[in-house]
């Protein structure tokens, strides 16, 4: 009985240490980035520092206190970068940043990119629901994906969807489908439903899944990229 009890005890304690271990893991990697961000203003103020009290520059210098700081100062600057855009001498500071970008053309590639994708994920394209189902990677089965916007498909004026598939648990990659419009399966979902579905593994989501739209030639005309 005791090397049972030991068995479940332990299995149990896994069980629910591992939710709390892999949320600590995606605020790691999150606070990471951001301190990434603020940790070279950081070491510039701590070496200028050091030419005037050095006691307070190795001080500075350590690690943990870097990276609070770091962090802290990364915060700071998204939360005034959020105040000005919402104002309208911020908007304009942004436009003219936004106009001297599209001047270098790599850079204005993945920046515009970016934006645009950020812009059309906070908008339903052209009243269509946001998040579907469709067929992937084949026929049978479901993924859940993000619509960014519909074409018209020359010659056959087929309207298309451009889907992002996003991966789990990482939703920040994935793979672009391009979708007839008559074959995706619309849900009801809201896009916090559909990434806490994502992340989780399936494990968070609602109870039930929309039935299919029944369509003549499903599983023609995709692409994957």
């Amino acid at each position: 009985m005791a090397p049972l009890r030991l068995k479940r005890y332990l299995l149990t304690g896994l069980l629910t240490f591992i939710p709390l271990w892999v949320t600590w893991l995606v605020f790691k990697f999150v606070l990471g980035l951001l301190a990434d961000i603020g940790a070279p203003l950081v070491a510039a103020f701590a070496g200028a520092l050091a030419l005037a009290a050095p006691h307070a520059a190795d001080a500075l210098n350590q690690r943990w206190l870097t990276f609070v700081l770091a962090l802290l100062l990364t915060l700071g600057a998204l939360y005034l970068l959020g105040w000005l855009a919402h104002r309208m001498i911020g908007r304009r500071l942004i436009d003219a940043f936004d106009a001297l970008l599209a001047r270098i053309p790599l850079v204005q590639t993945i920046y515009g990119g970016t934006k645009k994708l950020m812009a059309v994920l906070q908008n339903k394209p052209g009243g269509m629901q946001r998040v579907v189902l469709i067929d992937f990677p084949r026929q049978g089965t479901k993924a859940v994906g993000f619509v960014t916007r519909t074409l018209l498909e020359e010659g056959s004026g087929r309207e298309m969807a451009a889907v992002y598939v996003p991966t789990t648990p990482n939703p920040t990659g994935g793979y672009l489908e391009l979708v007839p419009v008559s074959e995706l399966t619309p849900t009801d979902w809201t896009m916090d439903q559909a990434m806490a579905f994502i992340i989780s593994g399936g494990a968070v989501s609602p109870d039930t899944l929309p039935a299919p739209s029944a369509a003549p030639g499903r599983g023609e005309g995709r692409h994957g990229a």
